[in-house]
């Protein structure tokens, strides 16, 4: 939720779904879920479905809380804001590797594709793994989805100054595996 810059993601394509499953980031780190419908779809008897993470009081009031920040804060301008920064930076990183693939994303769900090398684009597994593990061990929590990429999620709220230091550390490292390739 606001990840990529939009309170949904599928808001960048246009598309009205008909419905929507929300969960994990509306409440930050509170169990809460929801399921967003049109109204002739939600039309359920009471009591014919049910939910772990259906809404408790204490649930419902920081999700309320958590929209109420993301508002205020500006928090989905800063997304987009931070993911261009991060994009570009990743872009011109990406020039000098020869081990970073594609790189693709939205806002701050972004992805960077380890290869072997670029021009037959077999995924670089270890290299992958190797960067994130250099990464940890120098203060940036770096996962990989897929195969071989590796997924930069930072928090919505994140900061120019951090996501530079981020980059400083990402860069150096990704450079060092690269030669070492």
């Amino acid at each position: 939720m606001g990840r990529t810059g939009r309170w949904f993601s599928i808001e960048h394509w246009k598309i009205e779904p008909d419905i929507v499953c929300i969960a994990k980031s509306i409440a930050s780190g509170i169990p809460l879920s929801a399921t967003v419908a049109r109204s002739n779809l939600m039309d359920w008897e009471g009591g014919s479905h049910a939910s772990t993470f259906g809404g408790n009081p204490v649930a419902c009031a920081a999700g309320l809380a958590v929209i109420d920040v993301i508002k205020e804060e500006n928090l989905l301008e800063n997304a987009t804001k931070q993911g261009n920064r991060i994009m570009r930076r990743l872009g011109d990183l990406k020039n000098e590797c020869e081990i970073l693939g594609d790189v693709r994303g939205m806002g701050l769900m972004i992805g960077a594709e380890i290869v072997e090398d670029k021009e037959s684009k077999k995924p670089g597994i270890d290299k992958a793994k190797e960067i994130m593990l250099r990464c940890w061990r120098r203060g940036i929590a770096l996962v990989t989805g897929g195969v071989s990429t590796l997924r930069i999620a930072p928090p919505l709220n994140i900061t120019e100054e951090l996501v530079d230091k981020a980059l400083d550390i990402i860069e150096d490292v990704t450079k060092e595996v690269n030669e070492e390739n």
